[in-house]
């Protein structure tokens, strides 16, 4: 469960915030106005964010290869739309 900072309450208490997250582990939501804008995160927990999306990546690469279709150079298909 993650603990929820304003933004105000986040700049006096940084020091206090950033250890709670990097050494206890606790997710925080910001929050300005009442709405969530930012979470700060340990640096495992974004590690695990990373892998997580580098594994959705490489899933969804292997379902474009096994489209049919021709298969065409990235040189080319950047050419193509003017990169």
């Amino acid at each position: 469960m993650s603990n929820t900072v304003t933004t105000a309450e986040a700049r006096k208490k940084l020091a206090e915030i950033v250890n709670k997250v990097a050494y206890g582990k606790e997710p925080v939501v910001l929050t300005r106005r009442g709405k969530e804008i930012a979470a700060l995160i340990s640096m495992e927990e974004l590690e695990l964010l990373r892998l997580i999306e580098d594994f959705i990546d490489i899933e969804d690469a292997k379902k474009a290869l096994e489209e049919p279709g021709e298969n065409i150079k990235a040189e080319k298909f950047w050419k193509e739309l003017g990169l």
